[in-house]
C-alpha cells in the first residue's frame, strides 16, 4: 500500500473579499510544523502556506492536482478568516471528492458546530490536535480506528460529536517541530508585519513555553481554547529547541509568544538563567506578558538574558473596570513602577488598552486614555472591545442586547467595534481610538522617532500608517 499523503496548510487569507481592510496576519507555521512532526515518520507530509506563497485559488487547485493528497489538514487562527478555510476545503473536494478534509486550529475549536455543517468538511478537530491528527491518519490508512474524542464528523446525514479530548499534560512528550518541512529561512528573515513587536535582529523565530490560562479576563477565550490549567514545557526542553535553531539556522533572536511564562516564577528564573549560562547571546521580545507577574529582580534577569522588548497588557486605567468588568488583577500604580524599571533597563515597552466594554462609562473610557498617556510607555496600542466566541464579554453583550445588528464572529472586529450601549456607539469609539492613539503616541518628535525605530520603518512610512488610520476611522 502506498504511503498516505497529507497536506497541512494555511489557506490564503487574501481569498476573502475585503481582506485589504483587515489585519493580514503573517503566521509563523509553528503549529503546522509540530503537527507534521507527529506523523511525518509514517506518512508523506507537505506543508503549504498559501498566504505566504500568495497562491490564487487556481494555483491551489493545480497544486492539489499535482500532489494528489489523501487528506488535507486546514488550520485557521481567527474567526474573521474562517471562510478561507472553507474555500480551501471546497477546492479540495472539487479536485477529488476522495480527499479527506480536516479543519483544526483556534477557529475550529471555537465554531465547530457551524464548520461541520459545511458540505466540504469531513472532520473538525476540537482542542489540541497533535495526537488526534495521528489517530485520524492511522484510520485513513486502515491501521486504526476513529478517535473516540476530539472530533466531529458525518455519518450519513447524522453529525457525530465525540467528547472533547483531554489537554496534553506533558508538553515535553511532543516532538521537535519539523522545521525542515518548510523553507524556514523565508520566515526567519522576513518581517511578518510592520509592528513594534518585530524582532530586532534576524534570523529569528517564534517559540512557545506553555499552554492554558488560569485567569478570567472577560474578553479572552484562551481558557476555553487551551484550558484553565497552565502546562509548561520544561526549561531544558525549550533550551534544546533553541540550541537546535542556533546550530541549524543561525538564529539571532526570539519572539516569546507566551502570556503566562512568568506565572511560575521558578520556571521563568531557570529558563532565563539557562539562556545566560549557555551564553546564547540572543535578543528576545516578549509580545504578551502579564505586568502583575513582573518584578524588579525578574526584569533584571530578563534583561541579562537578552530581553529587548516587552508588551504588557494593562487593558483599563480604571480600578473599578479592571475588577468588576474585566476581572484582571492589575495594580495600576504597580504597573507604573514596572514601566519605570523597564525604562531604566533600556527595555522597549508597549502597553495595551481596550475601550468599549459593556458596563464601562464614557467617563471611564476617557480616564483609561488619560492613564495610558500618564503611563508613558514607548508605544501605546488601543483596541475596541471585541466579542469573541466563548467569552463572558460576548455573553453579556448578547444578553443585554448590545450587539449591533449584523454582528458575526466572522466580521472584521479588531478595530471596528460591534458593541453599542447607553454610553457609546461603535462610531464614537472608532474615532476616539484613532485620534487618541495618534495623540498619545506621536505628539512629540522624539517619541515619533523612537516608534519608527521600534517598527523598523522610516518616519515617512510611519506618517502613512497614521494617515490610513484616520481614513479607516472616518469612512
Amino acid at each position: 500500500m502506498a504511503r498516505l499523503k497529507v497536506i497541512l496548510m494555511y489557506p490564503n487569507f487574501r481569498w476573502l473579499k475585503g481582506y485589504e481592510s483587515r489585519t493580514l496576519w503573517g503566521l509563523h507555521p509553528y503549529n503546522l510544523m509540530l503537527l507534521s512532526a507527529m506523523i511525518d515518520k509514517k506518512y508523506d507530509v507537505k506543508i503549504l502556506d498559501a498566504t505566504k506563497d500568495n497562491l490564487t485559488r487556481e494555483q491551489f487547485t493545480e497544486f492539489l492536482k499535482k500532489e494528489k493528497p489523501d487528506a488535507i489538514g486546514i488550520s485557521v487562527l481567527t474567526n474573521e478568516y474562517g471562510e478561507t478555510g472553507l474555500i480551501a476545503a471546497e477546492i479540495a473536494k472539487k479536485v477529488s471528492p476522495n480527499i479527506k478534509t480536516i479543519f483544526g486550529g483556534v477557529y475550529a475549536t471555537s465554531d465547530y458546530d457551524n464548520i461541520i455543517k459545511n458540505p466540504y468538511i469531513d472532520y473538525v478537530v476540537v482542542g489540541e490536535g497533535e495526537y488526534i491528527l495521528r489517530e485520524l491518519c492511522d484510520y485513513f490508512n486502515g491501521k486504526g480506528k476513529l478517535p473516540k474524542k476530539g472530533i466531529l464528523y458525518k455519518k450519513g446525514k447524522e453529525i457525530i460529536h465525540t467528547p472533547r479530548a483531554e489537554f496534553i499534560e506533558d508538553l515535553d512528550e511532543l516532538p521537535m517541530p519539523s522545521y525542515h518541512k518548510v523553507d524556514f529561512m523565508r520566515y526567519a528573515t522576513e518581517i511578518q508585519r510592520e509592528s513594534v513587536d518585530r524582532p530586532r535582529v534576524m534570523p529569528y523565530t517564534h517559540i512557545f513555553a506553555s499552554r492554558g490560562c488560569p485567569f478570567n479576563c472577560c474578553f479572552c477565550a484562551a481558557g476555553a481554547i487551551s484550558g484553565k490549567k497552565i502546562r509548561y514545557r520544561s526549561p531544558e526542553n525549550m533550551i534544546a529547541e533553541i540550541e537546535f535553531l542556533i546550530k541549524e539556522y543561525g538564529i539571532k533572536s526570539l519572539i516569546l509568544d507566551d502570556d503566562n511564562m512568568l506565572v511560575n516564577k521558578e520556571w521563568a528564573r531557570k529558563f532565563f538563567q539557562l539562556m545566560i549560562d549557555k551564553k546564547m547571546n540572543l535578543k528576545w521580545n516578549a509580545i504578551a506578558m502579564a505586568v502583575f507577574k513582573l518584578n524588579e529582580e525578574m526584569l533584571e534577569l530578563m534583561k541579562k538574558s537578552g530581553c529587548e522588548y516587552i508588551n504588557i497588557a494593562i487593558e483599563s486605567g480604571v480600578k473599578r473596570v479592571l475588577q468588576e468588568v474585566i476581572h484582571k488583577p492589575i495594580d495600576l500604580e504597580y504597573a507604573k513602577k514596572m514601566v519605570v524599571k523597564m525604562k531604566k533597563l533600556k527595555i522597549d515597552i508597549t502597553a495595551n488598552f481596550i475601550i468599549g466594554f459593556p458596563g464601562e462609562t464614557w467617563s471611564e473610557i476617557r480616564q483609561t486614555l488619560k492613564f495610558a498617556e500618564e503611563l508613558n510607555a514607548d508605544y501605546t496600542k488601543i483596541f475596541i472591545a471585541t466579542p469573541l466566541p466563548n467569552t463572558e464579554l460576548y455573553q453579556i453583550a448578547k444578553e443585554k442586547g448590545y450587539l449591533r445588528p449584523g454582528f458575526s464572529f466572522n466580521q472584521h472586529l479588531w478595530t471596528d467595534g460591534w458593541i453599542e450601549t447607553e454610553e457609546f456607539r461603535p462610531e464614537d469609539l472608532k474615532i476616539l481610538r484613532a485620534y487618541e492613539w495618534d495623540r498619545i503616541n506621536f505628539l512629540e518628535p522624539v517619541k515619533r522617532k523612537k516608534i519608527a525605530e521600534m517598527m523598523g520603518i522610516t518616519k515617512k512610512r510611519l506618517d502613512g500608517i497614521r494617515k490610513q488610520t484616520f481614513i479607516r476611522a472616518n469612512p
